[in-house]
């Protein structure tokens, strides 16, 4: 929201929508008189909203443009800075007070702020609005790469020109996905639609994959996630960790990835536990601690521990088949590539992760705290914040409870659906239903998680393309093509099998998305190792963890790690070095040790 004041009744206007809880910048910047000694009084459009104001005297000379922005903390504090304040390092604080809704409509309460100066007009600086539409230079590289293969490629015997024309279309809305040219959704509906409109598919087959049932649990576990963070549970999990664990750098480390680990397969989203759970709770330690991002002193504390969540991650997210939304939709490719059934997939998962990813949970936090240590090793107050943090919380609320009750049903049915004959997506959706009907999500709440109707729309797109892809029998080309050249180099299935899982690994540094990578080059992945001589269910399932080791590869490499990097604890070249390192340390513990006990339960 960006407004525009041009008198003071304008100003006003603009202050009471802030009051009433816009929430967003608002710039002035033009005022058609200069302010000096006045009192703004703005009476609250929804009292019950219950806050009063302080009168406040704003001591520095206030020039036009100005600009006002209200910053949400605890304490309700905001900020009113104009550009002279900003110049000379002064600001205006407005500190909000909490009164009951009763008390509230009583005293109407009113926002009062004092300008003391002569204000001196400057000239409106135009305000720049960001590009529109295609980026040119990623498009076009995008479109060429498809028009190479599709013209310039000869096509090989076997593949008819339908499906050689698929693959094109397929292969340039992967390149799009990765350079950029428009945003993924948007890129993935321009593809789907030069594949209708060139009638290389038919219009059912372009979103068949809407009828998936993988598709909408994605979806769902997005709306779990937000009930999560709603209600506070997944906050009060991490803080209670930190009370007990936290009277040292490297405990605190500990305490905030096992409380992961434990949450992860209830909270279905890597992204949401990181951007609502942990980090808030990272910022406030280290800031507590003097530990500030973009600052020499982001290394006491805050550097050190977002690299031990972020790189902690990814084996959370490989311990639980219901921890990530990319391993399920993995699992249901996998299986579609293979032609078999898995029984018992949340438990068979488990069976196969269990021993690898507490290896990698064990012992990543103590070899970053000594190749990246923290300038503060211990933490003695931190279990105090915690549980002041707790008291304040309460005990639990009612929705927390319903959350509790509701997600701990839905990991029982998981574990034994195929007994109770309730697969995981109608587990999911039963999930959905009991938030709904006891009110800890609304339904706007849904449609406002734009990220998940978001990943409806391309993964869709994505997977219905593969699909036929598969159908008209690409994959089954490529795959017995490439097992073909491994069999001439003598190499033999497990030999092929390491090869393809690290060369699957590395390609990620070609993506900024980890889901986006499943959809694209997964099938291909597990066909390969499957005409190479693996066990299918070695394939799918090595295919399926390897996905999630390399979400810290990079600051893009996944959507928490893009959080993780933009608080700024963390400089680019350390992100890629400490990346590359654990990235790689955790493939080599997982797949080291895996082997091991994948052999111990008959897998290899």
């Amino acid at each position: 929201g960006r407004c525009r004041a041009e008198s003071e009744s304008s100003l006003l206007r603009l202050l009471e929508q802030e009051r009433s809880g816009c929430g967003d910048d608002r710039t002035f910047p033009k005022m058609a008189t200069p302010v000096a000694s006045r009192f703004f009084t703005v009476r609250s459009a929804a009292p019950g909203r219950g806050f009063s104001a302080t009168r406040v005297r704003a001591s520095t000379t206030l020039r036009t443009p100005a600009t006002r922005h209200v910053a949400p903390s605890v304490n309700g504090l905001g900020m009113f800075q104009s550009r002279s304040a900003l110049a000379l390092g002064k600001s205006t604080k407005l500190s909000f007070t909490s009164t009951s809704k009763k008390e509230a409509i009583a005293r109407k309460p009113t926002v009062t702020v004092q300008a003391t100066a002569n204000a001196v007009p400057v000239p409106a600086e135009p305000v720049k609005e960001p590009a529109k539409g295609v980026k040119i230079a990623p498009a076009l590289f995008a479109i060429a790469v498809g028009l190479i293969v599709r013209y310039v490629v000869p096509i090989p015997v076997g593949i008819t020109t339908q499906a050689w024309q698929l693959l094109s279309i397929f292969l340039a809305t992967i390149t799009g996905l990765v350079a950029g040219p428009l945003p993924v959704g948007a890129w993935a509906f321009c593809g789907v639609t030069v594949a209708v409109v060139t009638k290389t598919i038919t219009f059912q087959q372009a979103y068949s994959a809407y009828l998936n049932d993988v598709i909408w649990l994605i979806v769902i576990a997005f709306f779990f996630a937000r009930g999560f963070v709603k209600t506070g549970l997944g906050d009060r999990v991490a803080t209670l960790f930190v009370k007990f664990l936290g009277k040292s750098t490297l405990g605190l480390a500990y305490g905030l990835t096992v409380s992961e680990a434990i949450i992860a397969p209830a909270m279905p989203s890597t992204t949401a536990r990181a951007g609502g759970v942990y980090l808030p709770i990272i910022s406030s330690l280290a800031e507590n601690a003097g530990s500030k991002p973009n600052d020499p002193s982001a290394r006491k504390l805050g550097a050190f521990l977002i690299q031990a969540q972020l790189q902690c991650a990814g084996a959370s997210s490989a311990l639980f088949m219901t921890a990530a939304a990319q391993n399920m939709l993995s699992i249901k490719l996998g299986q579609e590539v293979a032609g078999i059934t898995i029984a018992s997939p949340w438990m068979t998962w488990l069976k196969g992760a269990c021993v690898p990813a507490l290896a990698c949970l064990l012992i990543t936090p103590a070899l970053l705290y000594y190749v990246f240590p923290p300038d503060i090793k211990d933490t003695p107050e931190a279990p105090a914040i915690a549980d002041k943090r707790l008291k304040e919380m309460g005990p639990l609320s009612r929705d927390e409870k319903v959350v509790c009750g509701v997600m701990g049903s839905a990991l029982v049915l998981w574990m034994t659906g195929d007994v109770v004959g309730i697969s995981a997506p109608v587990t999911a959706m039963l999930g959905l239903c009991a938030f709904l009907l006891f009110g800890v999500l609304q339904w706007q709440d849904c449609l406002k998680e734009t990220a998940a109707w978001d990943t409806l729309s391309w993964f869709a797109v994505l997977i219905s393309m593969s699909s036929m892809l598969n159908q008209l029998g690409v994959v089954k080309f490529f795959s017995d093509s490439v097992a073909a050249v491994l069999a001439t180099a003598s190499l033999g299935s497990f030999q092929c099998f390491l090869i393809l899982n690290i060369v699957y690994f590395v390609l990620h540094y070609l993506f900024a998305s980890q889901t986006a990578q499943v959809a694209s080059m997964a099938p291909a992945f597990v066909a390969m190792q499957i005409a190479s001589g693996v066990n299918p269910i070695m394939a799918i399932f090595a295919i399926s963890y390897n996905t999630n080791l390399f979400g810290g590869l990079s600051h893009y490499a996944s959507g928490q790690s893009a959080a993780y990097f933009g608080k700024g604890y963390v400089t680019l070249p350390d992100y890629f070095k400490l990346g590359g390192m654990f990235g790689f340390l955790n493939f080599g513990l997982f797949f080291g040790l895996g082997i091991v006990w994948w052999k111990i339960i008959g897998w290899l």
